[in-house]
This record gives C-alpha cells, sequence and structure tokens, in this order.
C-alpha cells in the first residue's frame, strides 16, 4: 500500500477539510488521523467504534504515605514543582523518576501511567484509525505510531491500496512519527508570513527522511502576492505546487453540516480539491 501524509507547518491551514474530502473520493484506502493532540477527522466522517484500546505509556510519581517521613528533600528537589504537601500532582509529574532516586526511605514508586486511547472505528468510507490523548499527557508520538500501525494492518489485511493520514501540525516528535516511511507528503499551506515560515521547516524535516513532497496553497487569494512568493520558493526547490484552492465560505458550511466538502457542494472548491486527488496517484506511480 502507498501511505499519504497530509501537514502543515502551523494549525489551521485546512488539512483536516482536505483529508475528509480524500476520503469520500478515494477508492480501497484506510483513514488514520494522528493529529492525537486535537483530532478533529472523527466530526466530519462520523465514525462508529468498534475496538478500544487503552494506552499506557511513561510514568507518574506516587508517594507511599505509610513510608513517607516527610522529610522534605523530593519536594525540594522537583524541578517542575510536582510535589505539594507531600503528594503528587499527576498533571504535573513529568516522570522523570529523580524523586524516586533521592528519596532516602523509598516512599516514592514510579507507576505507569494511562495516557488515552486508541480506536479503530468504521464510517462510511471505510476504517478509520484514530487516538484521543489524555489532558496534560505527552508521548504523543508513541501514540500516533501505534495508530499507524493500527491503519497498516487494516491495509494488509483488507489489501488496500491507500492510507491517507491527517497528520498533526508544526514539526515537532508526533509529526516526526507520522511522516517517517511515508509514501508521499502532502503539505497544505496558506499565503500568509507564518504559513510561508512554517512550510519551509516542514520541507525540511521532509527533506531530512527523504519523503516526496507536493504543495497545497489552500485559500490562495485572500493574498497573491504570497502565493507566487510560495510557489516561487518551491519552483527554485524543485517541488511541485499541485493546487491552488480558493478560499470560500462553502467549506465552513460544509464542516458545520458534519460532511467533506466534496459532497455538500459541487462547486469551484470542490473542483479544485477532485484535481487534486487525481495528481496524487499519478504522483505515487512516477515515484519521485
Amino acid at each position: 500500500m502507498k501511505e499519504i501524509v497530509v501537514l502543515s507547518g502551523k494549525g489551521g491551514t485546512g488539512k483536516t477539510s482536505i483529508v475528509a474530502s480524500f476520503a469520500s473520493l478515494a477508492q480501497s484506502k484506510v483513514l488514520a488521523d494522528c493529529d492525537v493532540d486535537a483530532a478533529d477527522l472523527h466530526l466530519l466522517l462520523k465514525p462508529k467504534v468498534k475496538e478500544e484500546k487503552e494506552f499506557w505509556s511513561g510514568q507518574v510519581a506516587f508517594i507511599d504515605e505509610d513510608k513517607c517521613t516527610e522529610c522534605g528533600l523530593c519536594q525540594e528537589l522537583c524541578r517542575f514543582g510536582a510535589i505539594k504537601d507531600f503528594k503528587v500532582d499527576p498533571l504535573s509529574c513529568e516522570g522523570c523518576g529523580f524523586c524516586y532516586q533521592v528519596c532516602p526511605v523509598d516512599a516514592i514508586i514510579m507507576k505507569d501511567s494511562m495516557s488515552g486511547h486508541s480506536f479503530i472505528s468504521e464510517t462510511n468510507y471505510g476504517y478509520l484509525c484514530h487516538a484521543r490523548l489524555g489532558i496534560a499527557q505527552e508521548n504523543s508520538g508513541k501514540l500516533v505510531a501505534l495508530v499507524r500501525q493500527n491503519a497498516k494492518l487494516i491495509a494488509e489485511r483488507e489489501n488496500l491500496d491507500y492510507i491517507i493520514t491527517d497528520g498533526p501540525p508544526g514539526i515537532g516528535c508526533p509529526v516526526i512519527s507520522s511522516l517517517s516511511g511515508a509514501s508521499l507528503a502532502l503539505l497544505v499551506t496558506e499565503p500568509t508570513l507564518s504559513g510561508i515560515h512554517d512550510l519551509e521547516r516542514v520541507i525540511g524535516v521532509c527533506r531530512h527522511f527523504d519523503i516526496p513532497v507536493l504543495v497545497c496553497v489552500n485559500k490562495y487569494d485572500l493574498n497573491e502576492e504570497n502565493t507566487s512568493r510560495i510557489e516561487s520558493y518551491c519552483g527554485k526547490e524543485g517541488i511541485e505546487v499541485a493546487a491552488r484552492i480558493s478560499f470560500d465560505n462553502v467549506i465552513t458550511e460544509a464542516i458545520v453540516q458534519g460532511l467533506p466538502v466534496v459532497e455538500y457542494s459541487n462547486n469551484k472548491v470542490t473542483q479544485q480539491i477532485k484535481e487534486l486527488w487525481q495528481i496524487i496517484p499519478a504522483k505515487l506511480e512516477n515515484g519521485r
């Protein structure tokens, strides 16, 4: 199977709306929402959960009151301020284990932390693998890897052609986890100064992992001068700008109705997204 990861250097560029439309347009695919810190693809695809599992990762300190002598050493040395009145605040604890190491009476133990849940769901568009990270939890890169693994197992079992992944924004650990080993990265940007800056950064990450790149400029007509700057930059870097998508309130209307825009309306934006999807299989077929 081929794995297409849709990324953006910053949030709010419209990548989830585009992935939802791809879900409607593509055949023989499984979908994955790897934006586990703020997953929202399910809002448009209305999944029915078939399998739910707890995600355990990392540890949190716990003070055994029966053993604790209240010497205050752990409270004094905790650089995260997670220990107060000889109790550990699990939201503040980073699980570093330093307090465990320095406690003179072995009153501190490290307990495994339940950090979130992973889901395998069915939608009208096929299987969706997604997850929810717990409040103030970390290790989202590991949870992303689990979501991708679930998607690959389904794709192999069902003999599907594509994995279409809604990736997280930025360039951090979750992005790296969602990107490594992918067949193609579609980078969705917008014609703003921050959009241009963050596009350059995420292109650098893709190149580090040797992932082929396509660029889509969403809401390109909000600032056509900046759109031209993006196209000029991509041209110098040898990167294809696969699509320009117009700004249109119809996308917001489709979101309110809980539908991919290609199913909500047949207008210029819908046609632009359809043309973008037609380019992607051709790019995958031709390789780099």
